[in-house]
């Protein structure tokens, strides 16, 4: 078996608790709702931008200084009038307004729309799924993503996974905590109460199973 893998990806994990605080375990997440449920402010959640962004740029009247954008891994981009400005954890309208301070060094009265049309986010917009998935990997984080939408997302279960006996990552208020997720019964048995709300940075991790 395996059993050395997951547990270097355990010890990888629990070294976030040098970070985020305090580690704590054996709790329970309510099953999905309509809105993320474990924060006070997810109503409010506004996508921020992160490196690899495709950003599409629109200055009224100004076709010159429009136009589709990649954020650089350092966090910036260049337009045709702006060197270097920095957009990573930015929501797009609040660079939408940046950009029009700046632009109204060279233009009279801007107006700027700025949509995101490839999403990759910073870090703390993904959610990281490690392990016996089958397409383990960092996923964006999507405005009321459950865990069933994520595991679509990686293509379900291996063969060797023990789906029940997965555990979720979560940071709460500066905590972070540990909780049971049931993923081969909400997958393969179709139990929709093992369903839970997805935050953005959390870590699902899928052990392999014991044979």
């Amino acid at each position: 078996m395996k059993a050395s893998r997951i547990t270097q990806l355990l010890i990888g994990v629990a070294a976030l608790a040098t970070i985020a605080g305090c580690s704590t375990s054996g709790n329970t997440l309510p099953q999905a709702t309509t809105r993320p449920s474990l924060t006070t402010n997810i109503d409010d959640y506004s996508y921020l931008i992160g490196p690899g962004d495709n950003l599409s740029i629109f200055v009224w009247r100004n076709p010159d200084v429009s136009g589709s954008f990649v954020v650089r891994p350092d966090g910036m981009i260049t337009t045709s009038l702006v060197e270097d400005i920095p957009v990573s954890g930015k929501t797009p309208t609040a660079l939408a307004r940046d950009l029009e301070q700046e632009l109204g060094k060279y233009i009279r009265d801007p107006i700027v729309t700025v949509s995101v049309t490839g999403f990759n986010g910073p870090f703390s917009e993904q959610v990281r799924v490690i392990g016996e998935a089958s397409s383990p990997r960092s996923i964006s984080y999507t405005e009321d993503m459950t865990l069933l939408d994520l595991m679509i997302r990686v293509g379900g279960l291996t063969e060797f996974a023990n789906g029940d006996g997965a555990k979720l990552i979560r940071v709460v208020d500066g905590v972070q905590r540990e909780y049971s997720v049931r993923l081969e019964s909400l997958i393969k048995e179709g139990n929709i109460g093992d369903n839970v709300d997805i935050l953005p940075g959390d870590i699902l991790i899928i052990p392999e199973a014991w044979f």
